[in-house]
């Protein structure tokens, strides 16, 4: 009896009950403070900070043996900073899956073009694309009409047009931030409102994975509805917010100061998870060697597996 009668016959092939749960084996992370992890803190993640890529990535390597991640993502950098340091790092690792997410350092400072910007980008995923990568783009979460950062929603607004735009033609996928309507809840973000906490990383975490159909054990989460602030309240914390984390922010752009404080990229090299304290945590195994947590490199699998995600969409 063939495959395709056992499947007419409701019973799974032994050859599909032995598939992964996904095509990809080695994940790299391509972006800024967002991708990076911040302000998502995890004392055994390398740099302090866990995050969304961090998260999905985990998920990505249950049940996939020799699944590698690299996270390249630099605090701070610029669109162009990002397709110039990080594309090329990205192409000598040999990835099947990337994620690119980059552009919102650009948007909220004077002047930025949104479609100048998106166009920088599109020869990044061109690239990739061409070597049977699977790209992720991200489409920017909406700033809100009544938030200090309500003024850039319009620029967002068209760079994500142009980030749909963008995946249509190159056959990319978009992880719709827009669209995440638990983002308005001011408790998925750190206290800079730039940042998600590690609420907003979950939650994005969760629906990256959603968007690449991927099964996850990351559940959603329903925090209690908070308490009312009269108007006065609300101001007075967006003055005191924009004070202290915005304009200093801002102006450090327009003065051209580095922003990234001399940091790098946390994982440079793609490693296996299976070792690392945090998966090992959550399957119930002891944590015999911290100090080796995140492995050492791995080959590239020689088989990239893009078409078949095409098929399962």
């Amino acid at each position: 009896m063939g495959p395709e009668q056992d499947v007419e016959r409701g019973q799974v092939p032994d050859q599909l009950q032995s598939l992964p749960p996904h095509p990809w084996s080695r994940f790299v992370a391509m972006g800024d403070s967002f991708t990076e992890g911040l302000d998502d803190p995890e004392p055994r993640s390398p740099g302090g900070y866990r995050g969304w890529a961090d998260r999905v990535a985990e998920e990505l390597s249950i049940g996939v043996p020799g699944f590698a991640y690299a996270n390249l993502a630099v605090r701070g950098e610029l669109l162009h900073e990002v397709v110039d340091t990080q594309l090329g790092q990205a192409l000598t690792l040999k990835p099947d899956l990337v994620t690119i997410q980059a552009g919102g350092n650009d948007l909220i400072h004077p002047g930025a073009d949104p479609d100048k910007l998106a166009a920088l980008l599109e020869g990044a995923v061109e690239t990739l694309c061409f070597q049977g990568v699977t790209v992720v783009l991200f489409a920017g979460p909406d700033s809100g009409k009544s938030t200090v950062l309500g003024q850039f929603r319009t620029k967002i607004a068209i760079f994500n047009e142009n980030m749909r735009s963008i995946a249509e033609r190159n056959d990319a996928v978009i992880a719709d931030l827009w669209a995440m309507s638990e983002l308005h809840d001011p408790r998925m973000w750190s206290s800079d409102r730039l940042h998600p906490s590690s609420m907003g990383h979950h939650a994005v975490a969760a629906m990256v994975l959603d968007t690449l159909n991927v099964p996850h054990t990351l559940l959603p989460c329903s925090p209690k509805p908070l308490p009312g602030k009269s108007w006065r309240e609300a101001r007075a914390g967006d003055i005191l917010w924009a004070r202290e984390y915005f304009m200093p922010w801002v102006l450090a752009g327009i003065r051209r100061q580095p922003s990234n404080g001399g940091f790098g990229a946390k994982r440079p090299i793609p490693a296996p998870l299976a070792t690392s304290p945090l998966t090992m945590v959550a399957m119930g195994l002891p944590i015999e060697a911290p100090e080796q947590a995140f492995g050492m490199p791995v080959p590239p699998e020689a088989a990239v597996h893009h078409q078949l995600f095409h098929r399962m969409k």
